[in-house]
């Protein structure tokens, strides 16, 4: 064998247009130069072919997001389906959707509107109709805050002169807000993701509350300790289905850069935000005795559950055959 054999690939090789016998005559000195810029050439070949998938990732081929794609790309929809022709929207004669009557027994009020003449001939017009059409308009009433006073007395004792403040009934929140208002400044601020700002305002545009921005996140810290038993039974439910999704994607926390972890199930989903995306994350997520059968991507967090319990997601796996395919190479 060659010296050349020893150090350069098959592909190399043969892809070199030069003889055994005149190689064995090369001076080792250009023997060696040769090598080495063929062995560079290979490894700018394999960067150019990792720069180049960087480049054409998108969210057919990759985990990214739809969302970043570039205009360029044009995604799969519905793989194998011929277009029907058709015209978007609805097709002639398919029955139209309209909104649902509310029940006559849950109106706030009802009116029969009658006509007097006839738009004919102007004869006078009476009785009803038997079938009158119905038009229902729904409107939010006026709505205001509704503030209940709760005075306090302090009363001396005539006996031994102790004073004794009154204590709060059962029930009574000992802050400013009551359950259904806190409620829904952690809905505004968690559930649909407005600022403290715009939370405040929404409150003091709608219903005239008076709220400062600082008692937003004081509201949400009470909440999340309200509802601290109600998640960790969800948790428990997910933790004992068969089949769990368990997934985690960017989030802020404030300024500080966090994950928002999701265990779903078919009738459960749970969520969590950490500021790390650990193996440590996934175990307290989902338990260390899980006996299920858990369905991921093909992060490393998850690599601690036994291959028995653990599902890759076809689509991430899709996208990566996808990508192998559009490498070049012995990989395609």
């Amino acid at each position: 064998m060659s010296p050349i054999d020893e150090i350069l690939p098959a592909n190399l090789l043969q892809a070199l247009p030069v003889s055994a016998e005149d190689w064995a005559d090369t001076p080792k000195s250009v023997q060696d130069l040769v090598v080495g810029l063929l062995m560079r050439f290979q490894a700018m070949e394999a960067e150019v072919a990792r720069l180049r998938e960087q480049v054409n990732r998108n969210s057919g081929n990759s985990s990214q997001p739809p969302s970043k794609d570039g205009p360029g790309v044009v995604r799969r929809t519905g793989a194998g389906k011929k277009p029907s022709g058709r015209t978007r929207g609805g097709q002639a004669g398919h029955p139209g959707t309209q909104r649902k009557l509310v029940p006559v027994e849950e109106l706030k009020a009802e009116y029969d509107i009658k006509p007097f003449y006839c738009r004919r001939c102007g004869g006078v017009l009476s009785g009803e109709a038997p079938s009158p059409d119905r038009h229902q308009v729904a409107e939010i009433p006026p709505a205001k805050v509704e503030v209940t006073e709760y005075r306090l007395h302090t009363l001396t004792c005539p006996i031994c002169g102790t004073e004794t403040r009154a204590e709060l009934p059962e029930g009574v929140p000992q802050g400013g807000f009551g359950p259904r208002l806190q409620a829904m400044v952690s809905i505004l601020s968690g559930g649909y993701h407005l600022s403290q700002r715009e939370t405040v305002g929404i409150l003091d545009d709608f219903f005239k509350v008076d709220l400062g921005l600082g008692s937003v996140p004081n509201l949400e810290k009470r909440t999340s300790a309200a509802i601290a038993s109600v998640v960790e039974d969800a948790r428990s439910y997910a933790r004992s289905q068969a089949a769990v999704h368990q997934d985690e994607t960017g989030w802020k926390e404030g300024l500080k850069k966090a994950w928002m972890w999701v265990l779903a199930t078919q009738h459960v989903t749970v969520f969590m935000i950490d500021l790390h995306r650990s193996a440590e994350v996934a175990k307290k997520m989902l338990g260390i005795n899980f006996k299920g059968v858990l369905n991921t991507d093909c992060w490393s967090a998850y690599n601690w559950l036994d291959n028995r319990h653990r599902q890759l997601c076809w689509s991430h796996l899709r996208r990566d055959f996808e990508a192998f395919v559009e490498r070049s190479g012995e990989s395609q």
